[in-house]
């Protein structure tokens, strides 16, 4: 493999996908979303990307684990036993799999993330 298979996010030019969340796990406002996925495996199990939100509050389920990194804006992640943590630029985090809580965001938010996928899971 070579130097050119190196994926740059400074320069990556990935098409940004639009999407909202389920309706029904929407607990607040309007999370418009949108997500420019720079890398996915070819097994499919991993991918890189960054991923872009404006101020809401929806139901969150990871099957997923994923690390986080927060670039510019304010969220809070709710776990379901009621305990929270704010979320802030700067910030580098793991969600694990099986993680059941609610993510909020106060001020458009942007992350760079990393998702693996376990096969079957």
């Amino acid at each position: 493999m070579s130097i050119s298979s190196i994926i740059d996010f400074a320069t990556a030019t990935s098409e940004a996908e639009h999407y909202r969340p389920d309706p029904a796990k929407v607990l607040a406002g309007d999370p418009a979303q949108s997500v420019q996925n720079h890398y996915s495996s070819p097994c499919g199990q991993f991918s890189s990307g960054v991923w872009a939100c404006e101020p809401g509050h929806w139901s969150i389920s990871y099957s997923e684990h994923e690390y986080c990194e927060i670039l510019e804006g304010e969220s809070i992640l709710h776990d379901s036993q009621g305990a929270s943590r704010a979320l802030k630029a700067g910030d580098r985090f793991v969600i694990p799999a099986g993680f059941v809580g609610s993510w909020e965001v106060l001020k458009p938010t942007r992350k760079v993330y990393v998702i693996f996928e376990q096969a079957g899971g």
